[in-house]
């Protein structure tokens, strides 16, 4: 049944059929609420009772349902597990509180319908008002009886009054008698005139209750109708008036007091039954108030319930679970693991014990083979840091000449940095000038090395082991093109001393020849000055040569000052610009690019020199170029990593085979250059701590690239400590 249930998943039923519960009973209980006749009459008991245990058990139902969906989602986030034993205490700990809940709500809702059906009875209700109506009774039976006092008192004294004025002796006598004779507390005569001024005839006061001789509006109006008397009841006092002479306007005011009980046990009647009969219209309100009240008290003792359920869940379970945990973890690996929770005489601590004794033996067991793994692996990272700080490219190969090892300078220098030679490939497919070598037998050698399109001059030295062979190489590009550029500086120096003495006599000697016998000459006299002048210009074209080689071979230090490298670049473009209208020129630059420290002169002379280079090439491409071609140059700074990149691109005709060497001294492409420009060029940015690379251009051309640093003398100590270290 359980596993016919669990693929039933009976739970998700039992939720879908406890909302739809809940929701009908709540429909059925508005329904009966407002179709159930007169809206102050309370509801039968056993329709209140049924209501109220039909909507309640739905809704524990669906809080039990909620506490086992939270008890399966935390049983999952602890362990991954279903959580049986969650449900189960939460099952339990739920109806433990549920159905006493329930029974106790069962008998409050009747013991409450039952009371609230005796107090709102019909014979309670006509009890109420039968004692309201003998109070009335009562009430109304002593205010009468004070005003017929007063009419018999009038009518006597208006006999009086007939032979005896007010201020007479025997009357004050006769009216004084009459007040103690019918029990009064006050008595007094008034006359009113025809503007309702009042006066005092005469007053008999024993109470000192003078403040009360005044006929009011309502009772003179009254009077004025043709009633015999008037008669209000006052606090403790009954006041009533009556006419003794309506022709001359005297009344008769008298006042008998009262106990409070006996004078307001009328009013205090009225009272408690309109205050029954309120009570009675809110009879199906206070009875849903307090029905509802039950609903969310069992409601709210139930989710406690289960909230106490959830906590006291997790408190057990706890340790089980950290227990899976940690037999996890063990299978993983970690056998110091020890568990440090409950340690106590229960099952749980002795299972905690156990595991503790099981995880501590494993240990054991494997310390010997961690320790042996251990040794090979601190030889292994010697090894390879040993190998690691090596400036030199070392490579170890096997017996078939597949690689095992490399570190990370041969990585670099044999590979185009776009990921790691994998472990097991040959030699011969990596670099095959140094597997000729090795097949050769040769123990060192020069080799040319291609790497991604640059050129690499490496000295290889080779030694045979037991296992194959170990490779290693150092990267002598660098150092060749230094010594063949301090060679041709040399050579550079010699020529302009030697060429730069004879030039100046030679061409002023060809200017005097010129000027004493051009008009000697009568044969042909354009022919010798033709001659002369190219002589002239042959020796400003060797003097031009020779300022070059002296530039390179004494190109002075530069001078650094705070400069804007865009504005000197904009310079030297726009130079251009003016010799080259026909070329279209471009320029950008980062917002906020800053300063840089360098030589002014030397900047603009670098940049000088690489845009007629990029002219050049367009004039070259012209020449060779189909339709409508139109060069372009554009040029680039930008701030990138603590240094500025200029960057020229032309559309001219591209970059020879052989780029690595257009910064060697006297190597040009072109017919009349001397090959210096460039290797100036690259030497000002050397000096300005800085570099200068090739790259062909999308669409054909060049893309020349110059990096300067922030600060080159600060570069330069800082290599100068990096080299004393």
């Amino acid at each position: 049944m359980q596993v016919a249930a669990r693929r039933a998943n009976i739970f998700a039923f039992m939720e879908v059929l406890s909302v739809a519960a809940f929701l009908t009973m709540t429909a059925a209980t508005w329904v009966a609420l407002n179709n159930g006749g007169d809206k102050g009459e309370l509801l039968p008991s056993n329709l209140t009772a049924s209501l109220l245990i039909g909507t309640l058990v739905p809704a524990m139902a669906i809080l039990v349902l909620l506490g086992r969906r939270m008890a399966l989602r935390r049983a999952a986030e602890s362990i991954g597990g279903t959580g049986q034993m969650h449900v189960r205490l939460v099952f339990i700990f739920s109806l433990i509180s549920a159905v006493p809940t329930l029974l106790v709500v069962v008998f409050a809702s009747w013991l409450f319908q039952s009371g609230v059906e005796f107090w709102f009875s019909d014979s309670s209700r006509g009890l109420l008002e039968n004692a309201n109506k003998l109070a009335r009774g009562y009430y109304e039976q002593t205010m009468r009886d004070v005003g017929y006092e007063s009419v018999a008192m009038a009518q006597d004294s208006r006999e009086v009054l007939a032979t005896n004025p007010v201020a007479s002796r025997k009357f004050q006598i006769f009216l004084a008698e009459q007040v103690v004779r019918r029990n009064l507390a006050f008595a007094a005569l008034i006359q009113i005139d025809a503007d309702g001024n009042q006066r005092t005839l005469i007053v008999v006061d024993p109470a000192n209750q003078a403040e009360n001789n005044r006929i009011s509006a309502d009772n003179f109006a009254k009077l004025g109708r043709g009633e015999p008397y008037v008669a209000n009841a006052k606090d403790n006092r009954i006041v009533a008036t009556s006419p003794i002479d309506r022709s001359t306007g005297v009344y008769l005011l008298v006042i008998r007091s009262s106990d409070l009980l006996s004078l307001g046990q009328g009013e205090r009647a009225e009272n408690i039954v309109q205050a029954y009969e309120v009570l009675t219209s809110r009879a199906r309100v206070l009875q849903l108030r307090f029905n509802v009240a039950l609903f969310v008290a069992s409601l709210a003792l139930v989710g406690l319930a289960v909230w106490v359920a959830l906590r006291f869940a997790d408190r057990q379970v706890a340790p089980l679970y950290e227990l899976v945990d940690a037999a996890r973890r063990v299978g993983a690996g970690n056998y110091a693991l020890r568990i440090e929770g409950r340690t106590g005489a229960d099952e749980i601590g002795l299972l905690n014990r156990a595991f503790n004794r099981m995880t501590g033996q494993i240990e054991k067991q494997t310390q010997a083979l961690l320790g042996a793994n251990r040794q090979l692996h601190e030889r292994r990272l010697f090894i390879e840091a040993v190998l690691e700080s090596v400036t030199s490219g070392i490579v170890s190969l096997d017996d078939q000449g597949r690689i095992l090892l490399m570190n990370s300078t041969a990585q670099k220098l044999l590979t185009d940095r776009s990921g790691e030679v994998p472990e097991g490939m040959p030699i011969s497919e990596l670099a095959p000038p140094i597997a000729a070598l090795v097949e050769q037998g040769s123990s060192d050698g020069i080799v040319q090395y291609n790497r991604g399109g640059d050129l690499l001059t490496l000295a290889v030295k080779t030694s045979r082991d037991a296992t194959g062979h170990v490779i290693t190489f150092e990267d002598i590009t660098r150092q060749l093109l230094d010594q063949r550029t301090a060679a041709w500086s040399d050579v550079a120096r010699r020529i302009a001393h030697e060429i730069k003495n004879p030039l100046t006599p030679i061409q002023l000697a060809t200017e005097r020849l010129s000027r004493r016998y051009l008009k000697q000459i009568t044969d042909n006299p354009e022919l010798f000055q033709d001659l002369t002048r190219t002589i002239i210009r042959q020796v400003g074209e060797l003097r031009k040569m020779v300022d070059e080689f002296s530039s390179f071979a004494r190109l002075p230090k530069p001078v650094f000052r705070a400069e804007d490298p865009a504005a000197l670049t904009r310079q030297a473009l726009f130079l251009q610009e003016v010799a080259r209208p026909d070329i279209n020129f471009a320029f950008s630059s980062d917002r906020d690019i800053g300063t840089i420290d360098c030589d002014r002169h030397q900047f603009g002379q670098a940049m000088t020199n690489v845009l007629k280079n990029a002219v050049e090439a367009i004039e070259a491409k012209s020449k060779t170029a189909e339709g409508d071609y139109r060069g372009a140059v554009s040029v680039e700074v930008v701030d990138h990593d603590h240094s500025i990149l200029v960057r020229v691109t032309d559309n001219g005709i591209g970059l020879s085979q052989d780029k690595e060497r257009l910064i060697e001294p006297y190597v040009t492409t072109r017919e009349k250059g001397t090959g210096l420009g460039l290797a100036i060029v690259n030497k000002i940015i050397e000096e300005h701590g800085g570099e200068m690379t090739f790259t062909a251009a999308q669409g054909g051309g060049t893309t020349v690239t110059m990096r300067f640093a922030h600060d080159p003398m600060a570069l330069d100590q800082g290599r100068k400590t990096e080299a004393a270290q």
